[in-house]
């Protein structure tokens, strides 16, 4: 089958890991798939070494948003009509060009797929950022012209049928993990940095992850010196917190990794993984640490909450985020039982619902459910 992926390459985030670990996965299955990123060629070529790119052209683009150049809807559109896909799968980049996917594909006769990664908040709340709010009002009338919404979860299916998608279009496919790279393992971690207990968070610092409330209840809490927390990441308030939030309180900034050999490395040597949000999707970062054996909290929004129920992990509560932290920290450090035991609870879940190979099965028989959909002038080739 042939593929046309519309997503992002850099800088790093979950929706370029999204488009990354997706498209290899469906090159191993012998799918032709054509990239087309707003991203320099030659950006980590070793990420997709049989993918044929096309570089799309913008004026800014950042973690959260990019913004093309008028020329990139006609570059984008001669690129399609030259790779004659059977589908067109878009990673959704929060661009204007998203909005014209439907049209250009209609005008092309192409079967159109997204993936909506946009966070949201828990269950039953209302969305805590005005931004994300803004966000699914604004895509939730376009999304109805694609043939398919892939979102990852119940909760975000039923969001957007409020919001008025039909709900025959929306897939929940929820995100998986390459189980066999992301396990448990040995690490010299923590001889590395002279630790007997290892807390990790992994992902951008900025508000909506609310790491700070992370980073207050640490300061708060009876951790004892062997215990240390590692802040693996960047964003607009890492310089802010770092000032404040140091090494006096066994508090080490690592900044941004972009080696995944070394991201693995920490998750294998960590003890518990902790997420705070206020807002997510289906958190890569807490599957890939689920997935190496850690023991996992996190804040009960988007798809995680879901992800951890049932004992797979510790769910906490927006609202008192950091009193829960506060008691639960000394908890995870006095008792590493309890980490083993909720490390391989956390594993056994995503062997069972969340793995890379489940998630690209099913991304092929909704391929192959859209192809089979009457369409007008529409050669299939899988």
């Amino acid at each position: 089958m042939r593929i046309a992926w519309i997503g992002k390459k850099s800088p790093f985030c979950g929706n370029v890991t999204y488009s990354r670990e997706i498209t290899n996965a469906l090159l191993d299955r012998g799918h032709q798939v054509s990239f087309l990123h707003f991203a320099q060629e030659d950006t980590d070529p070793e990420n997709w070494p049989n993918c044929r790119e096309v570089s799309l052209p913008f004026i800014y683009k950042s973690q959260v948003y990019t913004i093309p150049t008028f020329k990139a809807t006609k570059v984008l559109t001669d690129s399609l009509r030259q790779i004659q896909p059977d589908v067109v799968h878009a990673s959704l980049t929060l661009s204007p060009l998203d909005f014209f996917l439907p049209e250009i594909c209609e005008e092309l006769n192409l079967p159109l797929i997204a993936t909506f990664h946009t966070p949201f908040a828990g269950k039953g709340a209302k969305l805590v950022s005005g931004t994300q709010l803004l966000a699914y009002q604004l895509y939730a009338p376009f999304l109805g012209h694609y043939n398919s919404v892939i979102v990852f979860s119940q909760i975000q299916r039923e969001l957007l049928a409020r919001l008025g998608v039909p709900e025959a279009n929306i897939a929940v496919i929820p995100n998986g993990v390459d189980a066999d790279k992301y396990s448990p393992g040995s690490s010299q971690l923590k001889a590395e940095f002279k630790a007997e207990r290892l807390f990790v968070y992994q992902g951008r610092i900025a508000a909506e992850k609310n790491v700070e409330a992370l980073l207050r209840a640490w300061r708060q809490a009876p951790m004892d010196p062997g215990s240390k927390l590692l802040i693996v990441g960047d964003g607009p308030l890492k310089s802010s917190l770092e000032s404040f939030y140091g090494e006096e309180y066994n508090i080490i900034w690592l900044g941004f990794i972009a080696d995944e050999a070394r991201r693995i490395e920490i998750l294998r040597g960590a003890d518990v993984f902790i997420l705070p949000s206020l807002v997510e999707g289906l958190s890569l970062s807490l599957l890939e640490a689920m997935s190496s054996g850690l023991a996992c909290l996190a804040t009960d929004v988007g798809a995680d909450g879901e992800v951890l129920e049932k004992g797979a992990g510790v769910v906490l509560s927006t609202k008192s985020t950091r009193s829960q932290l506060r008691t639960l920290l000394p908890l995870f450090q006095d008792h590493p039982e309890l980490t083993t035991v909720l490390g391989q609870k956390a594993r056994q879940r995503i062997l069972e619902k969340y793995t890379l190979k489940d998630n690209v099965s099913q991304l092929e028989a909704l391929y192959q459910t859209i192809l089979q959909q009457p369409r007008m002038q529409v050669s299939r080739r899988a």
